[in-house]
């Protein structure tokens, strides 16, 4: 089934850096990423059917740190349709803490869960892009940190219980799922993982055209 967007609908992505995409520095709110691409093909292709697009992103956040602001920056704008993609920090990209502290599935899935409960209750539509992480090659840069390709390799063991708990929550609450883990793997084997996401975890503009073009398929 695709999700029907209406004229005059409410629509929000929000999560960590990838939809943040410096939004703030952008003249209408949405960043540089998936989501300006998406406002822009759905102009393009419905000038009859405005709608209100928002983006609520915030680059380095966590589930916690959504559920902080969920009432204020998502709920209180009572949008119709909500994508979330969180938890690649959750599995360990920002070492932020000095004890480079992992959040547990069992308490990512359960802050997930209580960030949809409200929303399932209002008839929100909920689109869930799970978590993706990308083998691309070399030492890359994580803030001031350099992390080796060894090291990056760990990290799977951290995100693909994160990625299985999205799917699951996605079928408990009759959400959309975009795949993208595997969306990336499998565009990933034509190319190289670079093209998509030089350093494995924020996309490159053909990375972003690519989730923006899995969410168009979607909706109708």
């Amino acid at each position: 089934m695709t999700i029907t967007v209406r004229q005059g609908s409410t629509v929000m992505f929000t999560g960590d850096s990838i939809t943040d995409c410096q939004r703030l520095a952008s003249e209408d709110g949405l960043g540089f990423g998936f989501p300006l691409r998406v406002a822009g093909a759905w102009g393009l292709r419905h000038p009859d059917r405005p709608v209100t697009w928002l983006n609520t992103g915030i680059g380095g956040h966590k589930v916690m740190d959504l559920e902080a602001r969920w009432q204020t920056d998502v709920l209180d704008a009572r949008p119709d349709v909500v994508t979330i993609l969180v938890g690649v920090n959750d599995m360990g990209w920002h070492t932020l803490d000095p004890q480079g502290y992992v959040i547990p599935v069992e308490e990512f899935e359960a802050g997930y869960d209580r960030l949809l409960a409200p929303l399932a209750e209002a008839g929100t539509e909920l689109i869930l892009i799970e978590p993706f992480l990308l083998p691309v090659h070399g030492v890359i840069e994580a803030g001031a940190a350099l992390i080796a390709e060894k090291e990056r390799k760990e990290w799977r063991t951290g995100l693909d219980p994160k990625i299985q708990a999205v799917r699951e929550l996605a079928r408990e609450y009759g959400a959309h799922l975009i795949a993208a883990d595997d969306m990336f793997a499998e565009l990933a084997a034509k190319t190289g993982p670079e093209y998509w996401a030089a350093d494995g975890v924020h996309p490159t503009p053909a990375g972003h055209a690519a989730l923006a073009q899995a969410w168009l398929r979607l909706v109708a």
